[in-house]
């Protein structure tokens, strides 16, 4: 008895499916094509063309890789899937833009328990439309059918980058000096950070519906929550042609602090000023509801603060001007002085109360 031509459909793993979802996102790879990329998608392998680096003196490329975490399940539940590639292009590339590097390519991941054409192109357009705003190209990726380990509604995603950025250029720790100021940049909202607890505080301890209207949001808690995380690439690579920069934090998981400590050297220390800035309502939402400490909040979320630059005194008028100019909502957020021991570990001071 021979075996039927579709055992590999049989046991839930449907690959005219995965051919139509590819056939359904080439328009929107297509419009992030950049003039290095090399031939289509279909190939085993994306290809980028280096002779580009030519204009820098020593170019160096630096890469990342990240995913979304449990966002993706205020997705699925709200089944809507446009704006996650947002969340997952803005944990990619803004990691690398915080070394001066220019993000040049990205490839992605999606894992699910069933192929639905429609939901893949859907998920895939908005990882092509991050990554036009990003100025990096799509350069290709993976769709993997999962039946037995998600859900057929399940998935989730991840990804990489590559980037470039001339030696001479990298930002980072060394470059930081007692009297640098730090210049806080507003975030979207919640991003891509700690949605384990917000999911638990909100959904699970508060009983809230995602369909909830809640009139201190201004909108609904799903669409809150879903709310897509803002790329700065293109921005923080403007800004750091408008004036010289010291290093910069892409504020994460693990708060505030914790991200800032990583771009500072030994022998500093960083106070914040939380009166510089009032936290969106989704935060003081989370922290009241689940009873949640002011530090153990700050450990978790953003807070309201999407990057921090650390800047020489004399670039803070110019850089103002232009992050104003571009729409990034910037305020003094604190200063750099130095610590008693040079050789102390740096520290991350948040002093005050929000407004």
């Amino acid at each position: 008895m021979s075996e039927p031509t579709n055992a590999y459909a049989a046991a839930g793993v449907d690959i005219e499916a995965g051919d139509r979802a590819v056939e359904l996102m080439k328009a929107h790879v297509a419009r992030t094509r950049r003039p290095e990329v090399l031939g289509g998608l279909g190939g085993f392998a994306g290809f980028f063309d280096a002779s580009a680096f030519t204009r820098f003196e020593h170019p160096v490329l630096a890469t990342s890789t990240d995913g979304v975490g449990t966002k993706v399940a205020i997705a699925q539940a709200m089944d809507r899937h446009d704006t996650i590639g947002f969340d997952l292009i803005g944990m990619l590339v803004d990691d690398l833009v915080v070394v001066g590097a220019e993000p040049l390519f990205v490839t992605d991941y999606i894992a699910t328990g069933k192929v639905v054409p429609e939901r893949i192109a859907a998920i895939v357009s908005g990882i092509a439309a991050a990554c036009e705003v990003a100025g990096a190209a799509l350069l290709g990726g993976e769709t993997a059918e999962h039946p037995g380990l998600l859900e057929p509604d399940e998935y989730d995603i991840a990804g990489a980058t590559t980037g470039v950025v001339e030696r001479a250029a990298i930002l980072g720790p060394e470059r930081v000096r007692p009297g640098d100021v730090v210049i806080g940049l507003a975030s979207s909202g919640l991003h891509s950070n700690g949605y384990s607890l917000v999911r638990h505080v909100l959904l699970d301890q508060a009983g809230w519906s995602l369909d909830r209207d809640v009139p201190e949001l201004g909108a609904t808690l799903g669409e809150t929550l879903l709310t897509p995380t803002r790329v700065y690439a293109r921005d923080i690579l403007a800004l750091i042609e408008a004036a010289p920069v010291h290093s910069i934090s892409h504020i994460t998981g693990g708060g505030l602090a914790n991200n800032l400590v990583r771009v500072l050297p030994a022998g500093v220390r960083a106070t914040l000023r939380r009166a510089s800035w009032t936290p969106a309502p989704i935060f003081s939402l989370v922290q009241g509801l689940g009873g949640v400490s002011q530090a153990d909040i700050e450990a978790t979320l953003n807070m309201g603060v999407g990057m921090a630059l650390v800047v020489p005194a004399a670039s803070v008028d110019a850089l103002m001007t232009e992050a104003t100019a571009r729409g990034l909502s910037p305020w003094l957020l604190g200063e750099i002085t130095a610590q008693e021991a040079a050789e102390a570990p740096a520290v991350v001071e948040l002093v005050g109360q929000h407004r």
